[in-house]
C-alpha cells in the first residue's frame, strides 16, 4: 500500500481572497483538472478553489459547519480543513485503522466523482483524509 501527500485543505469564509493571496502571494497556479472531480450534489456545494504549486494542490473550501450533519458523519473535513494522502489500496488502509482502533467516517465517493474518501483524527484531533481514485 502506497501513501502520498496530495493535498492540503484549509477552510475561509471567504474563499476569493484565499484563492488571490496564494495565487499573488505564493506563486500557486491554479488547479483546473480539480472541477471536473466535484460533485455538489451530496452534501457540499460551497465554494472551493485549487491551486498547486506543481507538486502538491491545495483545495481552499468554504468553511461548513452543518456538513457533518447533512451527511450523517461523525468528521467535518470543513470544519477547520485537512491534510489529505492518496492511496492505491484504501481497503488495506482502513484495517489499518481498524486493527489500531482508529474509527473513521467513511464518506465514500460523496464530494469528488471516483475518489473513495475517509478521515478520521490524529491524536491532537487534527483531521486527516485518505482517498484512493477508483476508475
Amino acid at each position: 500500500m502506497k501513501l502520498t501527500l496530495h493535498h492540503i485543505n484549509l477552510c475561509s469564509t471567504n474563499v476569493p481572497a484565499m484563492d488571490e493571496f496564494y495565487r499573488s502571494v505564493l506563486d500557486m497556479a491554479p488547479e483546473p483538472s480539480m472541477a471536473a472531480f466535484r460533485d455538489t450534489s451530496q452534501g457540499f456545494a460551497g465554494d472551493v478553489a485549487f491551486v498547486t504549486d506543481g507538486t502538491t494542490q491545495m483545495h481552499l473550501a468554504e468553511k461548513d459547519l452543518a456538513l457533518g450533519f447533512r451527511t450523517n458523519q461523525p468528521v467535518n473535513p470543513l470544519e477547520r480543513g485537512h491534510i489529505a494522502f492518496r492511496t492505491d489500496d484504501i481497503d488495506a488502509f482502513k484495517r489499518r485503522l481498524e486493527d489500531k482502533g482508529i474509527p473513521y467516517a467513511n464518506y465514500g465517493a460523496r464530494a469528488m466523482k471516483g475518489w473513495e474518501q475517509i478521515f478520521f483524527h490524529d491524536p491532537e484531533g487534527n483531521i486527516i483524509e485518505v482517498h484512493q481514485v477508483r476508475p
